[in-house]
């Protein structure tokens, strides 16, 4: 099979190498998946890239790239053939394995192929597994939001994009913060006020825009950088759920209000999500797209020869949708 390989930390164009490789058959209990997408996400660059503390990745080969999607063409011992022929999205593809997405075929665990709806794309679901999943556990991580006010910060980001389809889904008030170029963007995918989220007055802003009350649950992407306007703006007993704080990685919290309020800091990392908790969210998500409620938008689809490109597509920013690549091209 043809696939994309790093041995060593560094920059796209000097460690992604493309190469031939056998397609593993799958062993007991697992499926292989011919890959139509994979998606590339933040954390994918920033591993092969390279990590504090770390001199050489954690395996002597890699095939990046956690999320995809695809046709099962095989499967082990103990795994239902019917599956075969099946419609299928990754996620956990590359966490702590050697061998991700990008490439024509993965081998991985049955359970980690989740189906795909009817009439949901492929390019859909190579979205669903760090974006959707994250986007689905910081909205509804906390229970029912039905009725309630969500603030969802970076909201024209992959993850923040989806969590205000999400939280407009669930049935809450949606307040979201971005620049002002996305703003309309946002405003067309829910949410019921859209803020700039560098304006000198935005807490002001966000409790007007919820008539005065405090909000009881808020989705932060840059945790660092907006933790003392999180403080200021969430309600007693309220849920801060974090998925990132690339901006600031040491924060000083203003721990007295925090404490005052007893908000629940909320740190994700999808990865690690127990299974209960992913199964619900497979589900809502699955729902959501049911419903025609969830859509995900793509910037560009890069050849897997092009794989470094997408790379640095993705490390450039200012992206208005995800970038995959076409593992059949």
């Amino acid at each position: 099979m043809r696939a994309i390989t790093y041995s060593d930390f560094g920059t796209a164009r000097n460690v992604l190498h493309w190469k031939d490789l056998e397609a593993s058959a799958p062993q007991a209990g697992e499926v292989r998946v011919k890959l139509r997408f994979s998606g590339v996400n933040p954390s994918d660059v920033k591993s092969r890239a390279g990590r504090p503390g770390l001199d050489k990745p954690a395996f002597a080969e890699i095939i990046p790239h956690s999320d995809g999607a695809g046709v099962i063409d095989a499967v082990g011992d103990g795994v239902n053939p019917d599956r075969i022929g099946q419609r299928v999205w990754i996620w956990n593809g590359q966490w702590q394995r050697p061998h991700g997405t990008a490439a024509e075929f993965i081998t991985l665990p049955a359970d980690m192929a989740v189906p795909l709806p009817d009439g949901v794309s492929f390019e859909t679901g190579a979205i669903l597994g760090i974006p959707g999943l994250t986007a689905a556990e910081a909205v509804f991580g906390g229970g029912d939001i039905a009725g309630q006010t969500v603030l969802i910060s970076g909201g024209a980001g992959t993850v923040g994009l989806l969590a205000v389809q999400l939280a407009k889904w669930g049935g809450a008030k949606v307040i979201a913060t971005c620049s002002p170029r996305d703003m309309e963007r946002v405003k067309e995918a829910g949410a019921d006020a859209v803020l700039d989220y560098s304006a000198h007055d935005v807490a002001a802003q966000i409790l007007n825009a919820n008539d005065g009350a405090l909000i009881p649950t808020i989705v932060e992407v840059e945790f660092g950088v907006n933790v003392d306007l999180n403080a200021e703006v969430i309600a007693p007993n309220g849920r801060l759920a974090v998925y990132g704080s690339a901006k600031n990685m040491q924060p000083v919290l203003p721990f007295f209000p925090l404490l005052f309020k007893a908000v629940t800091i909320d740190i994700l990392l999808i990865y690690l999500l127990p299974k209960p908790e992913r199964d619900a969210r497979i589900a809502q998500l699955h729902a959501a797209l049911t419903d025609n409620a969830l859509t995900c938008p793509v910037e560009r689809i890069y050849p897997l020869a092009e794989t470094a490109d997408a790379h640095e597509a993705v490390e450039a920013g200012g992206r208005t949708g995800a970038i995959l690549i076409d593992c059949q091209d």
